[in-house]
């Protein structure tokens, strides 16, 4: 037979803080990549196009975030067990989850474009878009989710990879796809005036583009790794394994993204200036989830390759690293952010409105970045080590519940969108105390091996 290519990763032995930064590094500069992208796709229409379509552009984050997040949270589960039986060498079972996880994706890529198309004007509606913007917000999304199979089947492609240790390809084929979306996104939007259909167009051109090379990646991988078109079907245990642990972490992710689509609505209130002005401010924190990312994949590839091995130990010792490594990062990017904010939020836009309400959001959550890295780095270790339904319930509590409850208490006392901004920093920092209780908690010795997830 044919060798294949071989890019996976034994973490369960030599050094661990060399493991996870190695893995890291290659997620956190795709991350940056695809930031990079998402950023200059508003960037140019709000340059291009003008104040509206920015603001129909920039908002559309916690909607796409609310559509996709729980097909993305299957895939996080998946790649759970993937990495168990990975670490384990447990070959058999290895290529069941692969081949599963595919199936999965493409009937889930499948569901979202179907919803996606169908229910997103009505959705807009909900979030009380303004009707200068809702026109440009439905083609913006009607395009973009046209292309859901690919952006659902990119994340499970990837997913497979970095469950073996592989987080190097994803990033090759991320800066590929981020040059092409930003090549069209002058071309389209710049150079033939398409405005947001043509930012939208752009996206789902880039997505189809990462996907048909990640797909081409898993079918040349040496065994057991290899995808196999044929062998794309549904084992059951598999399925019941990788769903025990996706559904958690898929009803999290919706849980956050709910939270935040109320928040929108609340946001839209406030005209389009103070949408434009927030949804810049969230492209450039976008650059703190780089490393929390980061760390957060290389922690629950780590913890699940070694608790597949039986080194608990190990498991611990890493876990504990990650925590701390992505809260001093996210912290030292907040720090930037605060002193640097007058001059990002102007790349986007140079209306003095829009410039103050970025800046304003940006001061006031910057230094609580400490927070939101330590709650999403403690998510994963509960992923890793199969209790994703601790994060899950924490998200509902602090997150949702907690976060809507103050925003719309507060501001029938206060009506200032500072509320809404001071709201995240408060709702990181409770949640940093639920997950801090559960973590010093964690019994390693005793962590459930996968057959028993």
């Amino acid at each position: 037979m044919k060798r294949g290519v071989s890019r996976t990763v034994d973490m369960t032995e030599g050094s661990i803080w060399r493991h996870m930064v190695s893995f890291a590094v290659p997620v956190l500069l795709g991350n940056l990549f695809q930031q990079l992208y998402n950023t200059f796709d508003s960037i140019v229409v709000g340059r291009f196009a003008g104040k509206d379509a920015l603001a129909a552009v920039a908002s559309s984050g916690n909607l796409i975030f609310m559509m996709i997040s729980f097909f993305v949270g299957l895939s996080m589960g998946a790649g759970v067990i993937i990495s168990r039986w990975f670490g384990g060498k447990d070959t058999e079972r290895l290529e069941a989850a692969i081949h599963t996880n595919v199936a999965f994706g493409c009937v889930c890529g499948i569901l979202l474009t179907v919803a996606g198309m169908t229910f997103t004007p009505q959705i807009l509606v909900w979030m009380r878009t303004p009707e200068n913007v809702l026109p440009l917000s439905i083609q913006y999304f009607r395009i973009f989710f046209a292309g859901s199979l690919a952006s659902v089947l990119y994340n499970t492609f990837t997913g497979i990879m970095r469950a073996v240790g592989d987080s190097r390809t994803p990033l090759l084929f991320l800066i590929v796809a981020s040059v092409t979306n930003i090549a069209l996104d002058l071309l389209f939007v710049g150079a033939l005036d398409m405005g947001v259909a043509g930012a939208a167009t752009a996206t789902v051109i880039s997505q189809c583009l990462s996907a048909v090379l990640c797909a081409r990646r898993l079918m040349r991988m040496e065994e057991p790794c290899r995808l196999h078109l044929r062998s794309i079907r549904f084992d059951r245990k598999q399925l019941r394994l990788i769903v025990s642990q996706g559904i958690p972490a898929g009803v999290q992710n919706s849980i956050i993204a709910i939270a935040n689509v109320v928040v929108q609505s609340n946001i839209n209130t406030f005209g389009d200036s103070v949408m434009a002005g927030h949804g810049a401010y969230s492209k450039v924190e976008g650059f703190t989830f780089l490393p929390i990312t980061a760390f957060s994949m290389a922690l629950t590839t780590f913890i699940g390759q070694n608790l597949g091995a039986g080194k608990h130990e190990r498991a611990r010792q890493g876990a504990r690293f990650g925590v701390v490594s992505a809260m001093l990062l996210a912290e030292a990017i907040g720090g930037l952010i605060f002193l640097l904010a007058p001059y990002a939020i102007a790349l986007f836009n140079d209306d003095p409105e829009v410039i103050a309400v970025g800046v304003q959001a940006a001061r006031t959550e910057a230094f609580f970045f400490f927070a939101l890295a330590m709650a999403h780095a403690i998510s994963a270790v509960m992923r890793g080590i199969g209790r994703a339904q601790v994060p899950m319930y924490t998200m509902l509590g602090c997150w949702c519940l907690l976060r809507v409850a103050y925003i719309t208490v507060a501001l029938q006392y206060y009506r200032s969108v500072l509320v809404i901004f001071t709201a995240y920093p408060l709702t990181w920092l409770a949640s940093c105390v639920v997950f801090a209780v559960f973590y010093f908690r964690i019994d390693w010795q005793k962590v459930a091996r996968p057959e028993l997830l």
